[in-house]
């Protein structure tokens, strides 16, 4: 198979792929066509079926399918005018080609959540995060394979406790840089913020929004949780809960990115900061490494709305 990350204009592709996404559109004189987004474990290429006719058979969403057509270039994005489509049959894929996944070792990374959890010296913040992060087996394994997006930074299996291991690290170098901080509380906030994803999100392959995740969002989600569990620990602080609470309801900062509340403890501000910067300088660093990133210009990114430059001099 040809990866996508090793796709370029005008190759001819005749491989197989995860349809990631398929939409049915109207171009405008009316004609019915299909757009597409492909998917294997180096990344997503967007396709169109300009021509429905007996060489594209049925298929759905998160089938995996033989592709034949050529690549183009459309507004400086590589995508796939597609010829002919059937669904693949069983052994001519290998099914862990198509997921991405973390290049971080799982069992190096639990080690690290567990010396992070073994740390807390709060006796009802360490048995909060045990509950959640180890003994309650659904939602520990959830953690360690689920994304942290859909499509952004993060998006591919173990994506979800890489970001949060990251945004962990970050504000555990932060908190020995600052003053007035409670560690414990800080800690917790960055292991949990995103708790609510596996719930927002649907495992892979699919990797979609479930009904919850449209409804709710992971922010409630992750602090309904929090609520949950706490309620199963005994004696432990109100006071202590809302705190927490407010670190995940929080950690978007800002109204606008879609947070409840703005950060009103130092606690909830690193963790908005930790969490941005994670973000977006995870998508830099895709930006960079990625395969079509012509010459010292990687090109313009919309997430930035700027054009990108390599490091080279």
């Amino acid at each position: 198979m040809k990866f996508i990350k090793d796709i370029k204009e005008d190759d001819f592709l005749s491989s197989h792929y995860l349809c990631k996404q398929k939409q049915s559109l109207k171009s405008r004189n009316g004609k019915t066509y299909l757009s597409l987004k492909l998917q294997d474990k180096t990344g997503v290429i967007d396709a169109k079926v300009w021509d429905l006719n007996n060489d594209v058979q049925n298929f759905e969403e998160n089938d995996f399918i033989r592709v034949e057509g050529v690549v183009l270039l459309y507004q400086n994005e590589l995508q796939v005018k597609v010829n002919k489509i059937r669904k693949s049959m069983e052994g001519e894929y290998e099914p862990s080609d198509y997921i991405p996944r973390t290049e971080k070792d799982i069992s190096v990374m639990t080690g690290q959540l567990n010396d992070y959890i073994g740390s807390v010296k709060n006796k009802y913040i360490k048995e909060l995060l045990t509950n959640i992060l180890n003994k309650n087996k659904q939602t520990a394994q959830a953690f360690a394979s689920h994304s942290a997006a859909k499509t952004l930074h993060h998006g591919y299996m173990g994506g979800l406790m890489e970001h949060s291991l990251t945004v962990a690290e970050i504000c555990m170098f932060l908190c020995g840089v600052y003053k007035n901080i409670d560690r414990d509380i800080l800690l917790a906030g960055a292991l949990l913020h995103d708790i609510g994803k596996i719930f927002e999100l649907s495992p892979f392959p699919d990797n979609s929004y479930t009904d919850t995740g449209q409804l709710l969002g992971h922010v409630y989600l992750g602090a309904e949780l929090v609520a949950q569990e706490a309620l199963m620990i005994t004696n432990f602080p109100a006071a202590l809960e809302t705190l927490l609470k407010h670190c995940i309801v929080s950690h978007h900062g800002e109204y606008e990115f879609g947070s409840p509340k703005r950060p009103k403890i130092i606690e909830a501000f690193i963790l908005f900061c930790a969490d941005s910067m994670d973000a977006k300088v995870k998508t830099f660093e895709s930006v960079l490494g990625a395969e079509n990133a012509q010459a010292n210009w990687a090109g313009y990114n919309k997430t930035f709305d700027r054009f990108i430059r390599k490091t080279v001099y």
